[in-house]
């Protein structure tokens, strides 16, 4: 692992990084009853925070954008019991889409030391079983460092939402009541990536299709057997109902902390299939609709243009304008590349 950074610099020593932890058991309460996750709605304050941090560490990229908004995580974290991170496992088998081990080991380097209960990171890969995903990323090696478990949503408690069709029908689909604990404090980590149908990929996208189930045996190619309800998301063989599918879930789950890894994003033909961009950034921040519209600005386009974004902007929800957020370390601007879109870009705005 790289050496981690301070606030001018981005380049943190390693002194108490590597300390060992005890372990904890976590009270994972599946029985609570559930309801909708109790979060501050963001465009409430007068600008909301958004951590920047560009260096040479991925990890210490992440630690440090959480250092930068430590009161507003503390404020909310305080109301909490447990802590549940979503990486994005959205291919076991392709490192460059998915949630990389140093970003999980930034975040678990920040909250070991704010809670005594075990964190739990908790997942539902899209292409086959997630512990496959876990075991190939490297993440099991983090438990010898961190008192965290590894958790296949799948294996976890669920209840029936319904999304629209393309002729917008009410579908039923299976989703999370774990990760909708109402005592849980919800961090959505994923890589920067554009994507095949919804312009990028970011938190909140992450995190509301992370909740949708699938039988154990489902996934991408052949030999995979059983059904997948991720797929009831996009709203029609077109998409047409994929924006408005994303911000319908966000009644649902949204989450408590939003950190963008884009040590190393994905441009192209996302989210599995593209090419690496080596943008060194990481991105933090207690607004996901803020995280998330500086995330799609960094990667080169216009957050305006992302319909679940603005959706949720428009709902009062978080903040999508830069001007009416604090931007902590360098500027949008100076910070941002281009990065090449999907080829399918032209059909993904046809929302608008």
């Amino acid at each position: 692992m790289h050496a981690l950074s301070n606030g001018h610099g981005c380049m943190l020593g390693r002194r108490g990084f590597l300390k060992l932890t005890a372990g904890g058991l976590l009270g994972a309460a599946y029985g609570l009853r559930v309801r909708a996750a109790e979060v501050p709605v963001a465009s409430e304050l007068a600008r909301s925070p958004v951590a920047i941090c560009q260096s040479d560490s991925r990890a210490g990229n992440v630690l440090e954008a959480l250092k930068r908004i430590e009161p507003q995580i503390r404020e909310i974290l305080a109301t909490k019991k447990r802590v549940i991170i979503k990486p994005n496992l959205v291919s076991t088998e392709q490192q460059l889409s998915a949630t990389h081990a140093e970003c999980l080991e930034g975040i678990l380097e920040f909250f070991t030391p704010l809670t005594q209960e075990e964190i739990v990171v908790a997942e539902t890969s899209a292409n086959g079983p997630t512990i496959d995903g876990y075991n190939n990323y490297g993440y099991p090696a983090l438990e010898k460092k961190y008192r965290v478990k590894f958790l296949d949503i799948d294996d976890l408690p669920w209840d029936t939402v319904h999304l629209v069709n393309e002729r917008h029908h009410a579908v039923p689909v299976r989703y999370s009541a774990y990760m909708r604990d109402p005592e849980a404090f919800v961090i959505s980590t994923a890589p920067m990536k554009t994507h095949d149908r919804a312009v990028v990929t970011l938190g909140i996208k992450n995190l509301t299709v992370g909740g949708i189930l699938k039988d154990k045996g489902a996934g991408w190619g052949s030999g995979r057997k059983g059904i997948s309800d991720k797929p009831l998301v996009h709203g029609g063989p077109e998409n047409q109902g994929i924006h408005y599918n994303l911000f319908q879930l966000t009644q649902q789950l949204r989450p408590h902390l939003t950190v963008l890894d884009g040590f190393q994003g994905m441009e192209g033909n996302g989210p599995v299939g593209g090419t690496p961009v080596d943008h060194r950034i990481a991105v933090a921040s207690t607004d996901w609709v803020a995280a998330d519209s500086v995330g799609a600005q960094l990667m080169g386009f216009d957050a305006h243009k992302v319909g679940y974004l603005v959706f949720c902007a428009q709902a009062g929800m978080g903040q999508i304008d830069l001007d009416k957020m604090e931007i902590l370390g360098p500027a949008v601007s100076e910070a941002a590349r281009t990065y090449k879109p999907h080829d399918a870009i032209e059909q993904q705005y046809k929302w608008m």
